[in-house]
């Protein structure tokens, strides 16, 4: 067994290790992900409840609940395979249908949402030009009948199947005789209603026929089920089956007998289902429950129905009634063939992305790069299986945040790398003074034991420097540092969490489980395999294959020429105001081009069989598609991007077929409609996410380091975010909720430099007390350029491989991070650091160095005070 220090440690760190690989193996292995529709397609739809028209349902987290229940039955009834339904705080409903891409009729039975009531008909209004005969036009198959002939719906008592007449059947089957056949009631000179005070409402029935309706009887929550079924005599004609419950049960007897007081043929005999104000059925009650009215809580519909329109009258009769009214807020619709290409080029694009930053890794890190980069790879199994264990849905945007979080990875790797070349830099500088002073050099049993931290009784040795040593303290050195900037960008995912929406909160999930991947892969997997390796015989032998014995070139020419980079602060600073002004100027000349998300609208994607410019694409919308205020773009490899404000379906499928007019056919393969008051509150949530993620990593910082340092960190971030928005401004990219996820990343990774820059500026400070800060602040910029030059070169190739490789909806977001990666490198040397140079004269908090010497000075006074308590002698 070793006898080195730590050695239990290790082996700990290594079975750890061990397990959480199997484990992630296992869950990747064995759980399936997720997919958000925007990667597997189908349609997701947003409603939002509403307190009632009398104010005595309340639309809060209840009720909604209860609406929920309500909608499920009307999906269970569209026969959606894994659909999804959920609520989204108080009074939103996400509905997601996978495979859905004709969304339109599952909208309109989802939307279904008013009231469902069953009203007796008081009467109909005299037809215009006493063309009362005539049937009305349109209304959903098989419902007919005025009150001139009988509606081919007819309400009779259940048959029980035994005799083949079906007990109760109207003639030949249940079907009325339509108008020339013979059958039909002669019209009644007057219909309407004998009591107009009585006359509650007045709607058109299936036919066009305007009935005076009564008050409500019975409403949806008193009917239990509802069923589409042949005839079980003739096993040819459709019927719907309806039951009642509770008190609806007698309310229905009680309805049918006062209908069967009236003559057949007219008005009053049927009974008017309502839904959304509107009739969805109006049977007339057959003979045979007369005068009695129908017992048992049963009835059944006749009519010509078929399967369709049986099973749908069926939906909306069991779908009831819902206990608050909703509205549609959003829909988006995904082709299932988007969604592949969509995980194919983000596939791509982070396999290129990984192999570019490992191989880069591992020629500035040699062997411990290398065994970062298979620590990287740990990381991708890990953040992976976190996602399918915890069931977290996996969307486009967040694809994107797994990739991204490698930076993290990557960084943290860095930072211990950096620490550790500088410890064995020390240890070797030791080494050459007492070399120089002429001590031998110790065997290597002193070696050992020097190494274990053994005492003993020997002559003074020069100690060769130790690669583990220098490997383990750089970790614990660079541990603070890691901790901040890890926790930064958790704040920024927290945020994309809680105030995002939609795809955007998938990519807060993923950000904020791949950086904590990317910690486990960094500080255990990686330190496991370095520490293994800086121990071989070796390794030993020759410290250069390490990685770690030597500074960088790079970062050996900035510590012997010293450059003073303060010198520019006043440049920097001017550079910043300047872009801040630009970007005004620009918002106020070009107006920001909001997306759909924010201003509410619609935006499709179309695929078109021939290819078709632009500008013919925007002249068919404008004219054939009746759209002349639609914007056209090109989206994607030739296909055709119209974004419009709210339309309804008809209006959105006029603009198709004239696109298919035009082009030869065309497909819809994605479809986005977001209501105006989603965008106004998608929009203030934008701009709230912005202001707190400032706030909070100013607050942050400010209480790991000093106050002047958060707001100089916070106004670094407000330049850089600046920049990034100005040159969206003023190349009229769109801003979306895309572009807010990458600006949120952008401060999650743009603070990182900046931490990094401040925990060496404390560091430097706590061992240099007589320098001034400038000094100071210019020795730690030089000591972390390394640090920002790596881990940048990184976040540049997967940035670079996104945006090249992962598709129109990630090039925008990448481009972004691009921008913001690289200002924000500039911003914290040229604009943070002289900012807190300034704000030192106000800043009256202890410096580092003093609050070293006090927190020292308690720890002996507390170890002196439990001396003298334990009656120990020193």
């Amino acid at each position: 067994m070793s006898t080195q220090q730590g050695a239990g440690a290790r082996w700990l760190r290594g079975i750890i290790s061990l397990v959480i690989v199997l484990g992630a193996f296992a869950a990747g292995w064995f759980l399936p992900p997720k997919l958000g529709l925007d990667l597997s397609g189908g349609t997701q739809i947003v409603l939002q409840t509403q307190d009632s028209e009398d104010g005595s349902v309340e639309a809060n987290a209840e009720n909604t609940d209860k609406v929920i229940e309500v909608l499920r039955q009307r999906i269970d009834s569209l026969g959606v395979s894994e659909a999804t339904m959920s609520r989204s705080g108080e009074d939103r409903i996400i509905v997601e249908l996978p495979g859905v891409q004709d969304p339109t009729e599952a909208a309109e039975i989802i939307g279904q949402t008013a009231q469902l009531t069953v009203h007796r008909v008081l009467g109909a209004e005299a037809p215009q030009g006493g063309m009362g005969g005539m049937p009305g036009m349109g209304g959903i198959p098989g419902m007919g009948g005025d009150s001139a002939n009988p509606p081919a719906d007819e309400a009779r008592a259940p048959s029980d199947g035994k005799d083949e007449g079906g007990e109760g059947k109207s003639e030949e089957g249940g079907e009325q005789p339509a108008e020339g056949q013979g059958g039909g009631t002669p019209p009644a000179p007057d219909t309407s209603a004998p009591d107009p005070g009585e006359i509650k409402t007045t709607l058109p029935d299936e036919q066009g026929q305007m009935l005076q309706l009564g008050a409500t009887e019975i409403k949806g929550d008193q009917i239990s089920s509802a069923e589409a079924v042949l005839d079980q005599a003739t096993r040819q004609n459709w019927q719907v089956n309806v039951e009642f419950r509770g008190d609806g049960r007698d309310k229905w007897t009680e309805v049918t007998k006062a209908a069967c007081e009236a003559d057949m043929g007219t008005p009053q005999r049927r009974i008017a289902i309502v839904l959304d104000d509107q009739i969805i059925s109006s049977p007339e009650v057959s003979a045979d429950s007369c005068p009695g009215g129908q017992t048992g809580g049963r009835t059944t519909i006749t009519g010509s129905f078929d399967d369709e329109s049986a099973k749908e009258l069926a939906v909306l009769i069991e779908g009831g009634s819902l206990p608050l009214p909703v509205t549609e807020i959003q829909r988006q619709t995904v082709g299932p063939t988007l969604g592949a290409d969509a995980i194919k080029a983000s596939f791509i694009a982070g396999a290129i992305g990984i192999a570019l930053t490992a191989l880069y890794i591992t020629v500035a890190y040699r062997l411990v790069g290398f065994l970062a980069s298979i620590a990287l790879a740990c990381y991708t199994l890990i953040a992976y299986a976190a996602l399918v264990a915890l069931g977290a849905t996996l969307t486009l945007p967040g694809l994107a945040g797994f990739v991204l979080a490698i930076g993290m990875a990557i960084d943290a790797n860095v930072l211990i790398f950096e620490r550790a070349r500088e410890e064995y830099r020390q240890q070797q500088k030791v080494y050459d003074a007492n070399k120089s002073a002429g001590m031998a050099d110790a065997t290597e049993a002193e070696a050992k034991q020097a190494e274990a931290g053994v005492l003993s009784r020997r002559r003074r040795r020069a100690i060769p420097p130790n690669l583990q040593k220098a490997f383990v303290s750089g970790t614990h050195k660079a541990w603070s540092a890691v901790l901040d900037t890890n926790i930064t960008t958790l704040i920024a995912a927290a945020l994309l969490f809680f105030l995002a929406s939609g795809t955007v909160q998938g990519f807060g999930v993923t950000l904020g489980l791949g950086t904590i991947a990317s910690m486990v892969s960094a500080l255990i997997i990686a330190r496991v395999l370095c520490e293994w390796a800086v121990r071989r015989a070796v390794v030993r032998k020759h410290p250069g294959l390490s990685g770690i014995s030597r500074f960088s070139r790079v970062r050996q020419w900035l510590l012997d020429h010293s450059p003073n980079l303060m010198r520019f602060g006043k440049v920097g600073l001017s550079v910043a105001a300047l872009v801040i002004v630009a970007t005004v100027v620009g918002i106020v000349v070009r107006p920001p081009n909001f997306g759909v998300e924010f201003t509410g609208g619609r935006v499709m994607d179309f695929t078109t069989q021939e290819q078709i410019s632009v500008t013919d694409a925007r002249q068919t919308v404008a004219e054939e598609g009746g759209q002349p205020s639609a914007v056209v773009q090109e989206s994607g490899d030739g296909d055709i991007a119209v974004r419009t404000g709210p339309i309804d379906d008809a209006e959105a499928q006029q603009v198709q077929d004239a696109l298919g007019e035009a082009a030869g056919g065309a497909e819809r393969i994605s479809d986005e409609n977001i209501g105006p008051s989603l965008g106004d509150e998608l929009r203030n949530k934008a701009l709230l996410a912005l202001v707190a993620a400032l706030v909070l990593q100013m607050i942050y910082l400010a209480w790991r380091f000093r106050w002047s340092f958060g707001v100089s960190a916070m106004l670094s971030l407000a330049v850089t975010l600046t920049s990034v928005i100005g040159l969206f401004v003023w190349l009229g990219k769109p801003i979306d909720g895309v572009f807010l996820a990458a600006l949120l990343s952008v401060i999650g990774f743009a603070v990182n430099d900046t931490v990094v820059v401040f925990d060496r500026v404390r560091d430097e400070w706590a061992k240099d007390s007589s320098s001034p800060f400038r000094k100071i602040a210019n020795l730690a910029v030089l000591n972390t350029v390394p640090r920002t030059v790596n881990t940048t070169i990184g976040g540049v190739f997967i940035l670079a491989a996104l945006t090249l490789f992962g598709g129109s909806t990630l090039r925008d977001f990448s481009i972004a991070m691009l921008v913001g990666l690289v200002v924000g490198v500039f911003s914290t040397v040229f604009v943070a650091v002289p900012l807190a140079e300034w704000m030192q004269r106000f800043d009256r908090t202890p410096p580092p160095h003093v609050v070293k010497e006090k927190k020292a000075k308690q720890r002996k006074d507390l170890r002196t005070a439990r001396e003298q308590s334990d009656g120990a002698v020193v």
